[in-house]
């Protein structure tokens, strides 16, 4: 049997404006999704046949890469047991995470061999074979660890690249510092491809939607420079300013504003992440308790998080 498991994330700054190849700052949590894998009589995921509708990133994950992948000469059945720390939905890279620890755990199986470009390369595939449109950002974090800088072009400290379309992302490694995040909760489960379509529709439509996306570009490069500097105060007020963007676009929600504000007064600053519309926000602060009480009075669910959290680990048992 092998076990698997990959970090969730947070997204920093950029969501979004990433999937127009803008620039985004990713990091992993210390929230983990789970998987173990073994060769078995039957494809089957938690005891139960693997379906589009119980979970479509596993289903193609079994049907268009290890049917067809070259890699995979003996495709036989897996029985695979997933467990996640992250609730799915919430805008804290549940997929991802589960692409990643799943693929890992399926090469590593069927002794192929593999590096973590390869593994973050077949992840991105699944995502985005699922949501239509996708970025390679939260495969990369969850499967790298620690914290990525996605942009439009190369640059120091690059550890791979992916085009879709006409669009290309480089991946680079960013040296991200301990820093304490709270993540509040809605309960509102939102999928990740509705809401970007909605925001590429809105894109279509008007420039200022698509102005709004440039300002979020140049934000996150600011945010970039804050982390090399370690200054959390200028860091925490570009969050803050990159929410108040993402809602203009749209994507927040009363639930979402309402833990937001909730966490501010306690915090250098506080934005949605991920895709919104539901999901989850975060504040970055030194006052975790402070923002878990206040996010609780507010009817949310409430997680302390460390950055900087080691990607996809592998492990075999007997």
């Amino acid at each position: 049997m092998i076990s698997a498991s990959a970090p969730g994330k947070v997204v920093l700054m950029g969501e979004h404006a990433v999937v127009f190849g803008k620039p985004a700052i990713a990091l992993a949590v210390d929230l983990r999704t789970h998987c173990l894998a073994k060769n078995s009589e039957e494809m089957l995921a938690n005891a139960q046949p693997i379906t589009w509708e119980s979970n479509p990133y596993l289903h193609y994950i079994i049907n268009e890469i290890y049917a067809k992948d070259e890699d995979f000469t003996d495709p036989g059945p897996v029985s695979f047991t997933l467990f996640s720390d992250l609730p799915a939905g919430s805008g804290l890279g549940s997929s991802a995470a589960l692409c990643a620890s799943t693929l890992g755990a399926l090469l590593t199986l069927k002794s192929i061999s593999w590096d973590k470009k390869k593994i973050a390369q077949k992840s991105f595939e699944s995502e985005f074979g699922v949501q239509g449109r996708a970025s390679p950002m939260d495969t990369s974090v969850c499967t790298f660890g620690g914290g990525v800088f996605l942009d439009s072009k190369p640059g120091h400290n690059m550890i791979w690249e992916a085009s879709r379309d006409d669009k290309s992302w480089y991946v680079h490694d960013l040296n991200v510092p301990k820093m304490t995040m709270v993540i509040g909760y809605t309960g509102i489960k939102k999928p990740t491809g509705p809401m970007v379509s909605k925001v590429a529709a809105y894109c279509k439509r008007t420039k200022f939607a698509r102005e709004i996306i440039d300002d979020i570009g140049i934000i996150t490069l600011e945010g970039a420079k804050c982390i090399r500097q370690r200054d959390l105060e200028q860091l925490g007020r570009l969050m803050t300013k990159n929410h108040k963007l993402l809602t203009i676009l749209g994507v927040s929600c009363p639930e979402l504003q309402t833990l937001v504000d909730a966490a501010m007064p306690y915090s250098y600053g506080a934005k949605l992440t991920g895709a919104g519309g539901g999901g989850s926000m975060i504040a970055l602060t030194d006052e975790p308790e402070k923002v878990c009480h206040a996010i609780k009075l507010r009817g949310g669910i409430s997680y302390t998080v460390t950055t900087g959290e080691e990607g996809l680990k592998i492990c075999e048992r007997e």
